[in-house]
């Protein structure tokens, strides 16, 4: 029983800090960025992507050692529809993560390098999409405890 406690509680504060990390990429993205705020946003970036993998690995631990047993899960629709909005999000992220590195490299060979507000308004709108994917999730989440979708 601690063990599924502690799994739960490691599951939703990493749930936590992966939006908290999302709300600063937000808000970091805007016209004019370049320099020491861009090298933040790669290393928010970067934390963001570990949060991510840690919350699969704590999830599917919570499946196969949680009190419910694999059984719920893996028999339950609204846990798929709750995996597939967290794969939608990572998917939506490749994009920003990808040109927030190469806005980095660019920084490096160009220190007065500032990103193109065309670029900004791309990555920001990815952003704020896939906050509202990530929004499902707690929704799921709630549904799931409930029990239902089984």
């Amino acid at each position: 029983m601690a063990t599924d406690l502690l799994l739960a509680i490691v599951h939703h504060l990493l749930f936590f800090g992966l939006i908290a990390i999302l709300a600063a990429e937000t808000v970091l993205v805007r016209p004019g960025l370049g320099g020491a705020t861009l090298q933040r946003l790669g290393r928010l970036d970067a934390v963001y992507g570990g949060l991510a993998g840690l919350i699969l690995i704590v999830g599917f631990c919570r499946v196969f050692f949680g009190l419910k047993g694999w059984e719920f899960y893996i028999y339950n629709w609204v846990f798929w529809a709750k995996i597939i909005a967290f794969l939608t999000a990572g998917a939506l992220s490749a994009m920003p993560t990808a040109r927030i590195a190469r806005w980095n490299r660019a920084l490096r060979e160009d220190p007065a390098h500032v990103v193109s507000d065309s670029e900004i308004g791309v990555v920001a709108t990815r952003l704020r999409t896939e906050g509202a994917v990530f929004l499902l999730i707690p929704i799921f989440a709630a549904a799931m405890a409930r029990g239902y979708g089984v």
